[in-house]
């Protein structure tokens, strides 16, 4: 029986490593894979990148569209906007004039 007691004994004496190895194994594993892990920072990351650079297009978009409504306030009113948005409402042209229709952009 001297070899069955010193298996016990092994083994007893090899859990609490093993137990502990594996615990470090599970936070190590889900310290990258996890939820809150690296890789899910790193796609976050790439996430906000994406935001970000709409919220750039979205905002220069907006600039754009009131810098063209301030051109048609009353206290500052342009003619050449006045005259192209009445042209492009009224679908008007003189008999003299040119005109080329340039297709708009897609709207998201």
């Amino acid at each position: 029986m001297g070899f069955f007691q010193f298996l016990q004994r092994s083994l007893r004496a090899a859990i609490g490593p093993a137990l502990g190895f594996c615990v470090v194994g599970y936070f190590a594993y889900h310290s990258f894979e996890g939820e809150r892990g690296v890789f899910a920072y790193v796609r976050l990351n790439e996430q906000v990148a994406i935001a970000r650079a709409h919220l750039d297009d979205i905002r220069a978009e907006r600039l754009a569209m009131e810098r063209r409504v301030a051109l048609m306030r009353p206290n500052s009113l342009d003619r050449d906007m006045l005259d192209e948005q009445a042209r492009a409402v009224l679908n008007y042209a003189r008999p003299d004039e040119i005109v080329i229709l340039e297709p708009r952009e897609k709207r998201r």
